[in-house]
């Protein structure tokens, strides 16, 4: 029975459905038709004859009445019922398709000047004394002179409604989009019919992201279990996080999960250019949302709307955002919300939204989703790993270590970058060079080996780049290098691969180490060329990001104190053109800034002075090859005394139990022998 009334529900949904252009077509195809049977006698057939035959039948008494018509020249006979019975006019009766008032002429035919034609009739008629009725008339299309009087009227409301629909197309789920439905929401609606098949397996890493959104999956699917204890399921959960981190992808995955209706919608969905529409969309949202409770919003980018309300509003008193967001705020804790429908919120600018937005009782729970560690990173390789064809000998552990600092979406395009890397080079298995290439191209750019370079300017880059692995590799806290190229890559003339350690905290003596080895490339011209250049742009902007974040972020200076003009909110009360502290203190601050810099560019110098025959050879090395890696730099330094690596495989090799069992026995052995 069941099957039975699925079929009959699909036959019902296949009846042709009637299309309005169906309707616009069966009028224009009506006033064709009228037009066609006005200018013609209902559609009849008229027989058509020449002056000199008319003169004729005028000469021999057959016209019983001469209808002209002035505007078209045309002359219509109408014959005498004597006449009719001839045998010449035995075809000149004419029959009319559709009933018609007025007489249906027996001939018709055309004539030329007017004023000779009517003298000449005039005299046949005197001159045989013919009881001929001579009439004059004009003739007067008056559904065609209409039809032109209107037609730009329509053409101007046809294109007005076409425009109107294109702007408001897709704004409900009716039929066309019509232009009444502008205010209506946009919003996706996935429920368990949908084909959503993204899952919470496909989410990799983000334990404690993921663990609050299946909760609240949770709240939806056994509301008795929390509500039976007094509790209040969450009105909304705000996910806030870096670029590509995977807000998204959870949100999707709640619509996978969740057995209730999920509605999804970007923040820029409810701003038109017409005023109200936005208050009216969230409305709508809302009440549909409501109609199929329990069931989830979620608003992609919500920073688009949720804007904090400014105290200098210059787009004036109406301001569509804000009435937005003051619909939006209503809804999510108002007089007339529901606790059944659950908000989802995404955004990476969470500093920006209004404190209203934030509060306990609309988003009651911020779910920070930061970038990965190592141990995510190598789950979220996992993910992407699967449809490609890779290596065997592939080390996800070592392609982990080897991205720090990249999201969920970077991972996804090295993976992606390293499959294209492997087929442009005909491979049949990703390996692992095509994975560090991928990292090559994404962090540093396309190699450009056709760039012309002088070989002056090629040596002092070479100089510059071993200045900056020379003094990393002598400092403890800075960071190792992995790779130094001096092939051109995107705007750079050469660069420096290192692997930063993944810390949560940073002491001084940290950012001072990696400030003088960011210096380290400039020092290297000084010492060896005696001149410096413009190459150090981007190593001088990262320092005094550095250098001022210690300075006046962190209080990690003697001479400012334990300060910091950071306002994490930002939305200070100071605005873009006063500062929160004197001119005295602003000078202190560029002064120490400055001698923060100045003091790491003399330890760089006196650093790479010491070491200036090791500095040239690797230079030299570097200028053939034109890439080291990190054991070129060992054969020249010796080993690195502060390599953590290492370090820790010794370490745990000196702990190893079995290790240590055997050592205590050698031991006993050799006290019992003496």
């Amino acid at each position: 029975m069941a099957n039975d009334n699925n079929n009959n529900n699909k036959n019902l949904n296949k009846k042709p459905k009637i299309s309005p252009y169906w309707i616009y077509g069966i009028v224009i195809a009506i006033f064709l038709g009228i037009q066609i049977v006005s200018g013609g006698f209902g559609g009849s057939s008229v027989k058509r004859t020449s002056p000199a035959q008319f003169m004729e039948y005028l000469e021999d008494g057959d016209v019983a009445k001469l209808e002209i018509i002035r505007n078209t020249h045309v002359a219509n006979v109408f014959l005498s019922k004597e006449a009719l019975e001839k045998d010449k006019h035995k075809n000149a009766k004419s029959k009319s398709l559709i009933p018609t008032v007025s007489a249906i002429p027996n001939y018709t035919f055309e004539f030329g000047d007017l004023q000779n034609f009517e003298n000449e009739v005039n005299k046949v008629i005197g001159d045989k004394n013919l009881d001929t009725e001579l009439t004059f008339d004009t003739d007067q299309n008056v559904w065609g002179d209409l039809l032109l009087t209107l037609l730009p009227f329509v053409l101007i409301i046809g294109v007005w409604i076409f425009i109107m629909r294109r702007m408001s197309s897709g704004a409900s789920g009716g039929a066309g989009g019509q232009i009444f439905n502008i205010g209506k929401s946009r919003a996706k609606l996935f429920d368990e019919k949908s084909d959503t098949k993204t899952s919470f397996k496909d989410v990799a890493g983000l334990e404690g992201a993921k663990e609050e959104v299946q909760e609240i999956v949770d709240f939806l699917k056994n509301p008795e279990k929390y509500t039976s204890l007094g509790g209040k399921i969450p009105k909304g959960a705000l996910l806030v996080g870096p670029p590509g981190t995977g807000k998204t992808l959870l949100a999707k995955a709640v619509a996978g999960e969740a057995k209730v209706p999920f509605f999804s919608l970007s923040g820029s969905d409810f701003v038109e250019m017409f005023v109200g529409v936005g208050a009216s969309r969230v409305r709508d949202l809302f009440k549909q949302a409501k109609e199929k409770s329990p069931s989830i919003i979620f608003i992609d980018e919500i920073d688009a709307i949720g804007r904090a309300r400014g105290k200098n509003n210059f787009s004036g008193s109406n301001d569509e955002r804000e009435n937005t967001l003051n619909q939006l705020l209503t809804e999510m804790d108002g007089f007339g919300t529901n606790t059944n429908v659950i908000v989802l919120a995404a955004t990476n600018r969470a500093d920006v939204l209004d404190k209203a937005l934030m509060r306990a009782g609309r988003f009651d729970r911020q779910i920070f989703v930061d970038l990965p560690d190592v141990r995510e990173r190598k789950e979220i390789f996992e993910v992407h790993l699967k449809p490609l064809k890779k290596a065997d000998n592939l080390d996800v552990d070592f392609l982990a270590k080897q991205t720090p600092g990249f999201s969920g979406a970077d991972i996804a395009n090295v993976c992606n970058e390293a499959a294209l890397i492997a087929a442009r080079n005909n491979k049949k298995a990703v390996n692992k060079q095509d994975f560090l290439d991928a990292v090559d191209r994404i962090v540093g750019g396309l190699e450009k080996k056709n760039k012309i370079i002088t070989p002056e300017e090629k040596r002092a880059v070479a100089f510059h780049e071993a200045g900056h692995a020379t003094v990393s590799w002598m400092l403890e806290h800075a960071a190792p290098l992995v790779k130094v190229t001096i092939v051109p890559r995107g705007r750079s003339l050469g660069a420096a691969w290192y692997l930063p350690e993944e810390r949560l905290i940073v002491r001084p003596e940290q950012m001072l180490d990696e400030m003088c080895a960011a210096l380290g490339g400039r020092a290297a011209e000084k010492v060896i060329f005696d001149k410096i250049s413009t190459g150090a742009l981007s190593d001088l902007e990262k320092v005094t990001k550095q250098a001022r974040a210690m300075v006046t972020i962190y209080g990690l200076s003697d001479k400012v104190g334990n300060l910091t003009y950071y306002d994490s909110s930002g939305q200070s009360e100071y605005g873009g053109f006063t500062k929160p502290y004197s001119e005295q203190t602003a000078e202190l601050i560029d002064k120490e800034i400055s001698d923060i810099i100045e003091e790491q560019y003399q330890r760089a110098l006196k650093i790479l002075a010491d070491n200036k025959d090791k500095l040239t050879e690797l230079a030299e090395v570097l200028l053939e090859k034109e890439v080291i890696f990190k054991d070129n730099l060992e054969k020249i330094f010796g080993e690195r005394p502060f390599d953590k690596d290492k370090s820790e495989a010794q370490k745990e090799e000196n702990e190893d139990p079995v290790k240590e069992f055997d050592l205590k026995q050698k031991t006993q052995e050799d006290t019992v022998e003496e």
